[in-house]
């Protein structure tokens, strides 16, 4: 036994299942006369619903892995060198992977038995951003092994000092024509950097916005299927009500006919019966007059 196999083992339980786990394995570590690694494991943390949500996303679906990680490089490498158009471009594909991504942990809890909310989905969101952002986020999320969700940075880190970091040519001029020069250069590209910066936070901005179209939209679209989960239950109730009447309606039309039948014989039967008095009768009065005479 040791820490990194138990952490392997113990993050790919549900969040109700580790606390549990964990402490068996750190038994089963002091028994063994390892208090070292007792203390380790018992110092492993519940994972939070978000978090279990983001490595289920990895230990399920490795394959996703890999092309996260290389986009998270490419935007990095897009910052440091102000390349403008080819953030445009990454910017595009990190929308549509995130969400898709997002989407496919939800589906995946839910496929386990333990469906998140909006609140634990939009933290799986934000992770996968960590994990663009920051190359240190994204070797933490590629292990499967969180506890909490990850936090992105604001923007990508090293970019001004990308910018700053980048050669200048050397040109043959005079001192005073190289130092203008270079005052140019470094004036153009503080340009670029504030361009660069605002259209960062532009971007980040409506990526916002568009998450928060993207969760109105997702919580309209589940209203109406509870609307229309509603309504077909209601519309089932109805036509088995109106089978019931159907029914009710039919076992009392049988009634009514048996009613009616009883009828005629409690009729017949009693002409019957009134017949058989006045015989009896009859034949009681020449009893009557035979005795007499």
């Amino acid at each position: 036994m040791d820490l990194d196999s138990v952490a392997g083992e113990l993050y790919g339980l549900r969040p109700e299942d580790f606390t549990a786990a964990r402490d068996e394995r750190a038994a089963a570590a002091r028994r063994a006369g390892d208090r070292a690694l007792a203390e380790e494991i018992r110092a492993l943390r519940r994972p939070s619903l978000s978090a279990w949500a983001s490595n289920l996303l990895v230990r399920e679906h490795p394959e996703q892995v890999e092309p996260l990680l290389q986009l998270g490089q490419a935007l990095r490498q897009a910052h440091r060198e102000l390349d403008g158009a080819r953030l445009r471009a990454l910017g595009h594909r990190q929308r549509t992977l995130i969400g898709a991504l997002a989407r496919q942990a939800a589906e995946l809890t839910a496929g386990a038995g333990h469906p998140i909310g909006e609140g634990a989905q939009r933290e799986v969101e934000q992770t996968l951003h960590a994990v663009l952002a920051d190359p240190e986020a994204a070797r933490a999320w590629a292990a499967g092994r969180l506890a909490k969700p990850l936090t992105a940075t604001a923007g990508f880190p090293g970019l001004a000092e990308g910018a700053a970091a980048k050669p200048a040519a050397a040109e043959p001029a005079t001192p005073r024509r190289s130092g203008r020069r270079a005052q140019r250069r470094e004036e153009a590209e503080e340009q670029r950097r504030r361009e660069l910066a605002r259209a960062t936070e532009e971007a980040e901005a409506a990526e916002r916005e568009l998450r928060a179209r993207e969760e109105e939209a997702a919580e309209a679209d589940r209203d109406a299927e509870d609307a229309a989960r509603r309504t077909a239950e209601l519309r089932q109730r109805v036509n088995d009500l109106a089978d019931r009447l159907r029914e009710a309606q039919e076992e009392q039309r049988r009634a009514e006919a048996a009613e009616e039948r009883a009828r005629k014989r409690a009729r017949d039967a009693g002409r019957r019966l009134d017949t058989a008095r006045h015989h009896a009768e009859e034949a009681a009065a020449r009893l009557d007059r035979t005795t007499t005479d």
